[in-house]
């Protein structure tokens, strides 16, 4: 940029020159005009330097990005790649890269790139990719995105990584016993301490969701949750906790209500907003609208691991067609994002239907 504003410099001199010039020359009849002169070079060159700013499309109030910062390296190996596009490494350097730079969409171009090259057989394109897309918001676990991992599961199957999203690609597919399978598979690598907390508290919820879709002689309005909880761990919850309640108005949306099969179950669930996996708390319920519905924080798919007070959560209200806790194409919900506790009850229509 610096280069540019120079050259910006020489060209209104130029110019400045070729206005002044008839000024300043000497005649018989008249004598230079100074003041006018002064006064022409101050208009010339003040007004260029003053519209330029305003006209051009540049952020001057950007810093002007280093030749060894993050954003210039990438740059510059974008650049080489584009003479050398056959470059397998650079592609998957160019796409660990500009995940670094969060630059998601750009990132899952190159693993694509890279996958291409590869011909589909190079696990790290296949979930450099898949993360990619989920980071960008451009797939689902369900999706795209969890197809690459299970790709990149079949090409490495120790991978850490690829049974880590494989395992939450399954569950919310719904093939629970996969996920669990998958999960077991990563405990069996002796993981430290507090990565095997985290793998086992994925289990137990696997085992509460499976538990919770297949009781299904639950008397009407009652909570499974806490059953699944009992069977997935025997923790109590601390007693100094006091339990939060979320009051909702669960309605549906005429038009959706045709896809909302007959008898299917009404699930409410509560999660972290943008955090895929088991949900903090649900409830299965009857599917009858406009319904007022008490979500507690007590209704935890893992004992004491629900929602407190002032925590902002996302509620998700679904007729599940196909009776399971996990979502599934097809299936109509609603969301609503509240603080647990904070009173009112927030109306969730069921409006949306599942891609």
């Amino acid at each position: 940029m610096s280069g540019f504003i120079i050259l910006a410099v020489l060209l209104t001199l130029a110019a400045l020159a070729v206005v002044v010039w008839p000024l300043v020359r000497r005649n018989d009849a008249a004598p230079v005009a100074w003041p006018l002169v002064g006064l022409t070079a101050v208009l010339v060159a003040g007004g260029a330097a003053a519209l330029y700013p305003v006209w051009s499309n540049w952020n001057w109030s950007q810093p002007e990005v280093a030749a060894d910062s993050p954003a210039a390296m990438v740059g510059r190996l974008a650049r080489r790649l584009e003479k050398q596009p056959d470059d397998l490494q650079g592609w998957l350097l160019l796409g660990r890269s500009y995940g670094v730079i969060q630059q998601f969409s750009l990132s899952a171009r190159a693993y694509q790139r890279a996958d291409t090259l590869a011909k589909g057989k190079s696990a790290e394109a296949l979930l450099g990719l898949g993360d990619a897309l989920i980071n960008a918001g451009r797939g689902e676990f369900s999706g795209r995105a969890g197809r690459m991992f299970d790709k990149a599961l079949e090409l490495d199957p120790n991978s850490v990584k690829a049974l880590f999203y494989g395992a939450i690609a399954a569950a919310e597919r719904n093939e629970l016993p996969l996920a669990r399978a998958r999960f077991m598979r990563l405990l069996d690598g002796n993981p430290p301490p507090d990565v095997r907390s985290i793998i086992e508290q994925q289990i137990r919820a696997l085992d509460g969701m499976a538990l919770m879709a297949a009781n299904g002689a639950t008397a009407a309005g009652a909570t499974v949750p806490a059953a699944a909880a009992a069977a997935a761990t025997s923790a109590p919850a601390p007693a100094s906790a006091a339990t939060v309640t979320v009051p909702l108005r669960i309605t549906l949306a005429a038009g959706v209500a045709g896809k909302a099969n007959a008898g299917a179950p009404l699930f409410v669930l509560a999660r972290i907003p943008g955090q895929r996996g088991p949900p903090l708390a649900a409830k299965r319920l009857e599917a009858k609208f406009p319904q007022d519905v008490e979500l507690l924080s007590t209704d935890a798919m893992l004992a004491g691991s629900g929602f407190t007070a002032g925590e902002e959560i996302e509620i998700e209200a679904r007729v599940a067609n196909g009776g399971s806790a996990i979502s599934r194409s097809g299936d109509p919900y609603g969301l609503a994002r509240v603080k647990a506790g904070s009173g009112g009850r927030t109306t969730i229509e069921i409006s949306q239907i599942k891609p």
